[in-house]
C-alpha cells in the first residue's frame, strides 16, 4: 500500500507541475527539503536507540565496504551492457550509469561532460532508478535478504529510500544504508569523470 501512494503521489507530483508557476516550485523544493530532514531526524532517533545496532557495526568491520562495492560494480556492470544494446559508446553508457540514483548532480556533470541530451537521459536513468527503487526494496527484502534490499537504493540510501528500507527490514539494515550511501555518493563525483575519461 505504501509503495502504491507513492507512485500515485508521484504521478499527481508531475500533473499538478504543469500548472503551477516557476516561482512556486521553489518554495516547494524548500519545503520538500525540510519534510525530508525531519524524516531523516525521526529515522535518526530510531536507530540511535537501538545501542545493539552499533554493536553489530563494529561486528561488520570492513566487511561494510562490500555493498557498496557490489553496487558500483553491478551499475556499472549492467549499465555498459544497456548501453552497448542501445548503441551507445561504452565510456557514455558506464558514466550515466556511476550516477548511483544521484540524479541532481550526475544530470549536470553529465550535461557538462557530454551536452544536453546525455545529461537529460542521465537525470531520467538515475530517476527512474530511484522510483523504481520504492517498488523494488520490499520484493528484494522479502525474497532475497534484507541486505540485499540496499542495492537498488545505491546513493539514495542515506535519504530518500531510507524510510522505505527501514520499514521493510530494520534498524541494524538502515545504519548499514546509512554509511552505503554516503560512500555511493563521494563515489559518483569520482566515478563519473573517470569512466567517461578512461573507458572507449
Amino acid at each position: 500500500m505504501t509503495i502504491l501512494f507513492a507512485i500515485i503521489s508521484l504521478v499527481a507530483g508531475v500533473s499538478v507541475g504543469q500548472f503551477i508557476p516557476e516561482s512556486a516550485v521553489g518554495i516547494i523544493d524548500r519545503a520538500s527539503d525540510a519534510l525530508l530532514n525531519l524524516l531523516l531526524l525521526s529515522v535518526g532517533i530510531t536507530v540511535g536507540a537501538n545501542k545493539l545496532v552499533f554493536k553489530k557495526l563494529k561486528e561488520f568491520n570492513l566487511r561494510i565496504l562490500y555493498i557498496p562495492l557490489g553496487i558500483v560494480v553491478g551499475s556499472l556492470l549492467f549499465g555498459s551492457i544497456a548501453g552497448v544494446l542501445m548503441g551507445m559508446p561504452l565510456h557514455t553508457s558506464a558514466a550515466i550509469s556511476s550516477g548511483l540514483g544521484w540524479y541532481s548532480l550526475s544530470g549536470i556533470m553529465m550535461q557538462d561532460l557530454a551536452g544536453a541530451q546525455i545529461g537529460t537521459m542521465t537525470f531520467l536513468s538515475n530517476v527512474f532508478r530511484e522510483i523504481f527503487s520504492f517498488v523494488l526494496i520490499p520484493l528484494i527484502a522479502t525474497r532475497f535478504g534484507p541486505y540485499t534490499a540496499i542495492a537498488p537504493a545505491a546513493a539514495t540510501s542515506e535519504d530518500t529510500t531510507l524510510p522505505i528500507l527501514m520499514k521493510y527490514t530494520s534498524e541494524e539494515v538502515a545504519v548499514v544504508a546509512v554509511l552505503n550511501g554516503v560512500i555511493c555518493s563521494i563515489a559518483v563525483p569520482i566515478l563519473i569523470p573517470l569512466t567517461f575519461h578512461l573507458l572507449p
